[in-house]
C-alpha cells in the first residue's frame, strides 16, 4: 500500500536571477532546502546582466510549495516572478469546449444548418416531440447541475467555485462513455428556484446529473424532478456512491465467504451519500444496517429533526442498539464510512467479527489510515486512486447514462442501479478477484459497456425504455 496520505504535484515558478548577486546554485540549494526536487529548468530570456527561467519542482503537498518560494525569497538577486503548478494550467480557460460535429464551407452549408434550412427541422420535432432524440443533441446529452453547497470536501464553496469539478465531471462523460455533458451551476439556493430552473432547461437534455448539492435539500430535488421530468435524474453523490459501493461489498463477501443477509453492517455518515448506500444495501438483501452520526447510533425509538433521519432510522437498526460507534461496532462485519478524517480508530476495528471489511470513503483523508489496520482487517478499501480498492463514482455514471440514453429511459429505477453494480462487480473475474483487488479500475473498458447494456436490460423489464428495443442491432438509428 501506498505510505503517505499525501499527493505530489509539480510547481513551475517563474523568478528573475541577477547574475551578478546570485549563482544558479545557490538557487538550486535554496529549493532543495524547502523540501523541493527540479525536474526541468527553461530559460526563457537572458541578458549579460540577468536570465528569467521557469524552474519546475516536485513537491509533495502545497505546503512545501510555499516553504520553497520563501527559501528563494532570501535569496539576494532572485525576484519571483510567478508560480504556478501543473493543475492550474490544465484548468487555464477551462477544460471543456464545444466543437461542430461538420464544418461550414459555403453558404450551401450554412442554409442546411441554420436558416432557411433548419426551419424544417424545427416543424418536424414540433409536430412529433420524441424526434428531439434523433435530430438534436438531446439523445446524447446530459446536465450537470450544481448550487456549489456540497462541493467535493470543500462544502459550500458557491456555484462560480463549483464549475471546475462540474468541467470535470463533463469531461469523464465524455471520455469513458461519449456522453456530451454540459456544467451548469445555478447562483441559488433555494430548492424551488432549482426545480423551477431545471425543470425549464430540461427540453435540450436527454438527462439530468445533480452533482454536489447539500442535504437534505437534494432530496427534494431530486424527487420532485423525477416526478416533473420525462427524463432520468440522478443524483450521482447520493446513487453513484452506493452503486460502486455495493458492487465493492459484493466481490469483498465473495472473498470472506459471507452473505450479505447475515451481515452486521454499520455505516458512518448520515447524509445523501449515507441514505443511499443503505437503501442500496438493502435492496440487495442486507437486513442488519446501523446507521451512525456524530450524537450516536440512529434509533427508531428517537425522534429526530431532520425528517429524512426519521425515515432512515424507521427501517434500520432492527435490534435498537445504542452507542456511540465504538459501542455498536463491535461483532460488525462490515464498515462504511462516508463521513471524515480519524472517526475510526484501530480498536474498533479490532473489535469486528472475523474477517472484517472496511470501506473507509471519506475524501481526502480516510476514516482510518489504512496502514493503521493492515494485518486487522481483511480488507480494505477507500475513495482514494494511491491506494488498492478505489471506490470511484466514475465506475458508474458514464455507463449507466449512456445506457438511459440509448434505450431513452425516463427514469433509473431500483432494478437499473442494482443491475449497474452487478455488473461492476462481475468486471473483475473469480480468477483476479484478491483482498486487494475487489473493484474494477476505472480505465478497464469493459466497465462502461457492461454497465451500460445492464441498464438497457433493467429498463426494458421495467417498462421506462421508450426506444424500440435498442437491443436489436437493426433498429440502432431508431
Amino acid at each position: 500500500m501506498a505510505k503517505s496520505l499525501g499527493s505530489s504535484t509539480n510547481i513551475i515558478i517563474r523568478m528573475e536571477i541577477d547574475k551578478n548577486q546570485c549563482t544558479f546554485a545557490q538557487v538550486a540549494a535554496a529549493i532543495g532546502e524547502g523540501g523541493g526536487d527540479i525536474v526541468a529548468i527553461d530559460v526563457i530570456r537572458g541578458t549579460a546582466a540577468s536570465t528569467v527561467r521557469d524552474i519546475t519542482v516536485n513537491v509533495y503537498d502545497g505546503s512545501v510549495g510555499d516553504r520553497i518560494v520563501q527559501h528563494l525569497k532570501q535569496v539576494e538577486g532572485v525576484k519571483i516572478v510567478n508560480v504556478s503548478d501543473q493543475t492550474f494550467l490544465l484548468h487555464l480557460g477551462g477544460k471543456i469546449e464545444m466543437q461542430p460535429k461538420v464544418p461550414i464551407r459555403n453558404r450551401d452549408d450554412l442554409s442546411r444548418v441554420y436558416t432557411p434550412g433548419v426551419a424544417r427541422v424545427c416543424m418536424a420535432i414540433h409536430e412529433d416531440p420524441s424526434r428531439a432524440y434523433t435530430l438534436t443533441i438531446k439523445r446524447d446529452t446530459v446536465a450537470v447541475v450544481s448550487d456549489g453547497t456540497a462541493v467535493l470536501g470543500l462544502g459550500d464553496i458557491g456555484a462560480m467555485a463549483a464549475m471546475p469539478v462540474m468541467e470535470g465531471k463533463a469531461m469523464l462523460f465524455k471520455q469513458f462513455a461519449n456522453v456530451d455533458a454540459f456544467p451548469i451551476c445555478l447562483d441559488t439556493q433555494d430548492t424551488e428556484e432549482i426545480i423551477r430552473t431545471i425543470q425549464a432547461i430540461a427540453p435540450a437534455f436527454g438527462g439530468i446529473n445533480l452533482e454536489d448539492i447539500s442535504a437534505p435539500r437534494c432530496f427534494e430535488i431530486e424527487q420532485r424532478l423525477n416526478e416533473l421530468l420525462d427524463i432520468p435524474v440522478f443524483h450521482d453523490d447520493q446513487h453513484g456512491t452506493a452503486v460502486v459501493l455495493l458492487a465493492g461489498i459484493l466481490n469483498s463477501l465473495r472473498i470472506v465467504g459471507k452473505r450479505i443477509e447475515d451481515c452486521k453492517i454499520i455505516l458512518c455518515g448520515i447524509g445523501a451519500a449515507g441514505m443511499a448506500c443503505t437503501e442500496m444495501l438493502m435492496s440487495a438483501g442486507a437486513v442488519n444496517v446501523i446507521g451512525v452520526d456524530r450524537q450516536g447510533a440512529l434509533n427508531r425509538d428517537e425522534l429526530y429533526a431532520n425528517e429524512a433521519w426519521n425515515r432512515f432510522a424507521a427501517k434500520t437498526n432492527p435490534n435498537g442498539e445504542r452507542g456511540m460507534l465504538s459501542d455498536v461496532i463491535k461483532g460488525a462485519d462490515v464498515f462504511i464510512g462516508v463521513s471524515g478524517p480519524g472517526v475510526l480508530k484501530k480498536k474498533d476495528v479490532s473489535a469486528m467479527a472475523s474477517d472484517p471489511i472496511i470501506f473507509a470513503m471519506a475524501n481526502p483523508t480516510p476514516e482510518i489510515d489504512p496502514e493503521e489496520i493492515e494485518g486487522i482487517a481483511r480488507i480494505i478499501a477507500t475513495g482514494r486512486s494511491d491506494y488498492p480498492n478505489q471506490i470511484n463514482n466514475v465506475l458508474c455514471f458514464p455507463g449507466l447514462f449512456r445506457g438511459v440514453l440509448d434505450c431513452r429511459a425516463s427514469k433509473v429505477t431500483e432494478r437499473m442501479k442494482l443491475a449497474a453494480a452487478h455488473a461492476i462487480a462481475e468486471v473483475v473475474s473469480p480468477e483476479e478477484l484478491s483482498e486487494l483487488y475487489i473493484i474494477p479500475s476505472v480505465f478497464n473498458t469493459q466497465v462502461v459497456s457492461k454497465v451500460r447494456d445492464a441498464v438497457v436490460d433493467a429498463a426494458y423489464a421495467d417498462g421506462v425504455a421508450r426506444r424500440r428495443d435498442y437491443r436489436d442491432s437493426t433498429n440502432k438509428g431508431v
